[in-house]
């Protein structure tokens, strides 16, 4: 880590920063803070901004989970983001996603390669279409930030939901969000840690 995790107990003169770690721990129960809670609670305001982004995106969309996490581990892969990687792995695997398509998250080339053997790789999977097509919008919006015409009209034949569209745009932004800022500052330990296989995640789930 580069920052020194904040306190685990607010400032109790911080009337704000309390009411902060309340709304954190609260969305956190029954585990504790984490460190990238930590990190961000050397800002509260952001850390508090954090949390109500994020906790929505958590547990307030109606999208399939099995395609978020999906979206999210993509994500940590693409950026490195090991603690990301590492946390979402197991969860995507709980929300339904197989050992083999979570493999293929760590292991196909970015959409974004438009060498043959690159696009070749995404035409042998055991992606469902919907997979691929989420995977190809991450890829997309995450190496280029701007998504093709052909990639979002494949979007909209599996993602006819104008609010399932967002929740999944907005996923994909806030988890570049967070694995920009593990990155950065070393989250978790970042710099000593590694991937987990998909192999080690199967055995915990």
């Amino acid at each position: 880590m580069r920052l020194q995790y904040a306190s685990r107990e607010p400032d109790p003169s911080n009337i704000e920063a309390v009411e902060v770690y309340q709304r954190i721990e609260a969305r956190r129960w029954p585990r504790p803070l984490i460190p990238l809670d930590l990190t961000l609670l050397h800002a509260p305001p952001v850390a508090d901004g954090y949390n109500s982004f994020i906790g929505a995106l958590r547990t307030k969309t109606v999208i399939a989970p099995s395609l978020l996490e999906l979206s999210i581990c993509r994500i940590g892969h693409l950026n490195g983001a090991v603690y990301e990687w590492n946390i979402h792995g197991p969860l995507a695997l709980n929300a339904g996603v197989s050992v083999q398509q979570l493999h293929e998250i760590a292991t196909l080339p970015p959409f974004t390669d438009k060498r043959d053997n690159a696009q070749k790789a995404w035409k042998d999977t055991h992606l469902t279409k919907i997979q691929r097509v989420v995977l190809r919008y991450t890829d997309e919006a995450t190496m280029s930030v701007a998504v093709s015409d052909e990639v979002f009209r494949e979007l909209r034949q599996v993602l006819p939901s104008d609010r399932e569209v967002v929740e999944l745009t907005a996923t994909i932004a806030g988890y570049n969000c967070v694995s920009r800022i593990l990155v950065a500052l070393h989250v978790g330990e970042h710099s000593t840690s590694r991937m987990k296989s998909v192999e080690e995640m199967a055995q915990r789930c």
